[in-house]
C-alpha cells in the first residue's frame, strides 16, 4: 500500500489548483501526476471513473479514493485518516473587522483596499478562489491586457496581491449571516464568527437546463466548464447548448479540442456583435455549425457516457445529434440561497438590494459584484465595485456612514 497521497490532474484545472492549494496551505505532502503528460495515468484515471477522465482523482494511502472532492470532502477524508488534525472550534468567538463572503475578484479587489489600510479582513470561499473568472480560459476584455489574460492567471495574481498586504483566505463555507446590532455573526464551517462588518461576494453559478438526462451525466458527458472539461473531448464531437457571449465564446474555445460543435440556441443568437463576426471564422471553417430555434428534449447516454442529444427544432420536430459531450451555457444563477433567513432583501431573481453605497437593507452588510442587483455581470465591473465596497466599509468603520 502506498504511503503518499496521489493527486492526478492537470494544470488546466482549476479544480485541481484548489486541492492542490488545500493540500500545500495545510503541509500535507502528495505525489502530482499531470494525465497530459502521463498517458498511462490518463489510462488510470478513466478505469477508476468509469471511461471518464474526471480530474482532480485522489488516491490515498489506504487505497480510497475521491474525485472532485470539495474542501470539506478533503478535509473529512484527512482528518478519518489521521493525516490531518480536525479543526477544534474555539470556545471564544473570533472577531475580525470585516468577513468576506466569496473570493471572486469583487472580494479580492476589496480585500487589496481593506488590508493595505490595516483592516483586518478574512475571506471565506467554498469553491475555486477566483470565482467563476478563474474557469474561464481566456478573458479578453479586462483593462490591461493587450492579448488578453488567462483566468487562472488573473485570480492568482488578485490573489497573491491581496495577501501581500495581509488578507486572510480560508477554504470554508458560510451558512448564515445574522444581525446583532454593530456586529454580525457568521455561521460556518470552522465555527461562529463575528465581524464589525460583512461584504457579501458570492457571485453565481451555472444555470441548468432541467431536461432529462443533465443530471445523470454531470461530469460523464455534461458541463459547465469549457475551460475544466473542454481537454478530454480531442478530436470528439460536441453540443453546446445557449446562444449568448459566453455560449459562443466558449464555443470557439472548445474548436482546440474537439472535431466539430453544434451550437444549440434555443432563439436567436444574441452574442455581441465582435463575437458573432468572429464565430463566422469557424463557421466557415466547418468546425461549428449554428442551430437556431432548437429546444433540448433529452441527453442520452449508456454507461460510457453522453452519446446522444435529443432536440425539437421551430417546427417542433424532433431531431438528434450524435455527440460525444454536451456543454451548457444558458446563463447564471446568484449564489444567495444561504441568506434565506437573514433578512437581506433581495430581488425577483434572487440578487441582492443594494443602496447607492452598496449597502443591503442591514446596516455593516454590503455586496459587490455579479451577486448584486443591478450589476453588469463583467469582470471588470466586478473588482471596480469590490474598490467602491472597500471605501464603504471603511467610511462605515470609521462611522462617517
Amino acid at each position: 500500500m502506498s504511503q503518499q497521497i496521489v493527486v492526478y490532474g492537470a494544470s488546466w484545472c482549476p479544480d485541481c489548483h484548489r486541492s492542490r492549494t488545500f493540500l500545500d496551505e495545510h503541509h500535507i505532502s502528495y505525489d502530482w501526476i499531470d494525465i497530459d503528460e502521463d498517458p498511462a495515468a490518463a489510462d488510470k484515471v478513466a478505469q477508476i471513473n468509469h471511461g471518464n477522465k474526471t480530474i482532480p482523482t485522489i488516491i490515498f494511502p489506504d487505497d480510497s479514493i475521491l474525485v472532485e472532492p470539495s474542501d470539506k470532502a478533503l478535509s473529512e477524508k484527512l482528518v478519518t485518516l489521521n493525516i490531518m488534525q480536525p479543526d477544534n472550534k474555539q470556545s471564544a468567538v473570533v472577531t475580525h473587522d470585516v468577513i468576506m463572503v466569496g473570493a471572486g475578484p469583487a472580494a479580492l479587489t476589496a480585500a487589496i483596499y481593506t488590508t493595505r489600510e490595516d483592516i483586518d479582513t478574512l475571506l471565506f470561499e467554498k469553491g475555486v478562489i477566483g470565482g467563476l473568472a478563474a474557469v474561464t480560459d481566456l478573458i479578453d476584455n479586462y483593462p490591461g491586457f493587450t492579448n488578453g489574460v488567462h483566468g487562472l492567471e488573473l485570480a492568482d495574481s488578485l490573489r497573491g496581491q491581496a495577501e501581500r498586504f495581509g488578507a486572510v483566505i480560508e477554504l470554508g463555507e458560510v451558512m448564515s449571516i445574522k444581525d446583532e446590532g454593530k456586529m454580525k455573526r457568521l455561521e460556518t464551517t470552522s465555527g461562529d464568527m463575528l465581524a464589525r462588518a460583512v461584504l457579501i461576494a458570492t457571485g453565481s453559478d451555472y444555470k441548468k437546463t432541467g431536461v432529462p438526462g443533465e443530471a445523470e451525466y454531470y461530469a460523464r458527458g455534461v458541463h459547465y466548464c469549457a475551460t475544466c472539461d473542454g481537454a478530454f473531448y480531442r478530436d470528439k464531437k460536441l453540443a453546446v447548448i445557449g446562444g449568448g457571449n459566453s455560449a459562443v465564446q466558449e464555443s470557439i474555445f472548445l474548436t482546440r479540442f474537439a472535431s466539430h460543435i453544434d451550437l444549440l440556441v434555443r432563439s436567436t443568437l444574441k452574442a455581441s456583435e465582435v463575437l458573432r463576426s468572429e464565430l463566422k471564422q469557424y463557421v466557415a471553417a466547418g468546425k461549428i455549425t449554428v442551430h437556431e430555434g432548437v429546444k433540448p428534449k433529452e441527453i442520452v447516454g449508456d454507461d460510457n457516457g453522453v452519446n446522444k442529444i435529443i432536440t425539437t427544432d421551430a417546427n417542433d420536430k424532433e431531431v438528434v445529434y450524435d455527440i460525444d459531450g454536451v456543454f451548457v451555457f444558458i446563463g447564471l444563477l446568484p449564489n444567495t440561497g444561504f441568506l434565506k433567513s437573514s433578512g437581506i432583501e433581495l430581488d425577483a431573481v434572487g440578487l441582492i438590494k443594494t443602496d447607492q453605497n452598496l449597502e443591503t437593507n442591514i446596516k455593516g452588510v454590503f455586496a459587490a459584484g455579479d451577486v448584486r442587483s443591478g450589476a453588469t455581470m463583467q469582470i471588470a465591473s466586478a473588482a471596480g465595485e469590490g474598490a467602491t465596497a472597500a471605501l464603504k466599509i471603511r467610511e462605515y468603520l470609521e462611522g462617517k456612514l
